[in-house]
């Protein structure tokens, strides 16, 4: 089952219109304020998560009223946020694959936040990325194969998530790597490029961020 998550970042409506257009999903899940991407484009979520502290009043009567709609909410003291908490629902739904949009903004707290948060899914072996407009990304801890025409944007930058990520090999690439270390200390990994048809990363240990960029 894929599962689309929208939460309450920033989120450019035109891209994200687009992208429902282009990616086909099972289960819509609105995160807080993220219901009012639906409520815009007309679409029902399946289900709406969170404290409801940054929700439009008006945009949350009416989804209330909604008999098909599944709403949870939390007090807005609670430990995790509503992005964690849609994450967690969409893993106890039996979410096999799941896209997160508006994850990233100006807040940089909560996108590295967002960006930690990855490691649930991939804990579990779901695959699960954040997009928005200019960025595509996922954590990897074994193998992802990216192929150059489908990739997003030009970039593909390989970051550690953990203190240092052992065994990287990087081929397809511009600049290729073999057996690599990549310590959490430099910027070694940042703007690579897909040269061949299909690129292939490779993880020994540790984690890693994939982050494809378009600029």
């Amino acid at each position: 089952m894929k599962v689309l998550i929208v939460t309450g970042g920033s989120l450019d409506r035109s891209f994200a219109k687009d992208y429902l257009k282009e990616e086909t999903f099972d289960l819509f899940i609105a995160a807080d304020s993220g219901m009012s991407f639906f409520y815009e484009i007309g679409k029902k979520p399946d289900y709406i998560v969170g404290d409801f502290d940054s929700a439009d009043k008006k945009i949350l009567d009416y989804f209330r009223k909604q008999e098909d709609i599944i709403l949870r909410e939390f007090c807005p003291q609670k430990d995790e946020t509503d992005t964690e908490l849609a994450l967690t629902m969409a893993l106890g739904l039996g979410a096999d694959e799941i896209c997160v949009l508006g994850a990233t903004g100006n807040r940089i707290d909560h996108v590295i936040g967002n960006i930690f948060l990855l490691c649930k899914p991939l804990k579990e072996g779901i695959p699960c990325i954040l997009v928005d407009k200019h960025n595509r990304i996922r954590l990897v801890n074994h193998v992802l194969c990216l192929e150059k025409k489908k990739q997003f944007g030009k970039y593909v930058s390989v970051l550690p998530l953990t203190q240092q990520a052992g065994g990287v090999n990087l081929h397809g690439f511009k600049y290729p790597l073999n057996n690599a270390t990549l310590t959490n200390n430099n910027s070694l990994g940042v703007s690579n490029e897909i040269t061949d048809e299909v690129a292939r990363i490779e993880i020994g240990t540790g984690i890693v961020i994939v982050i494809e960029s378009t600029d």
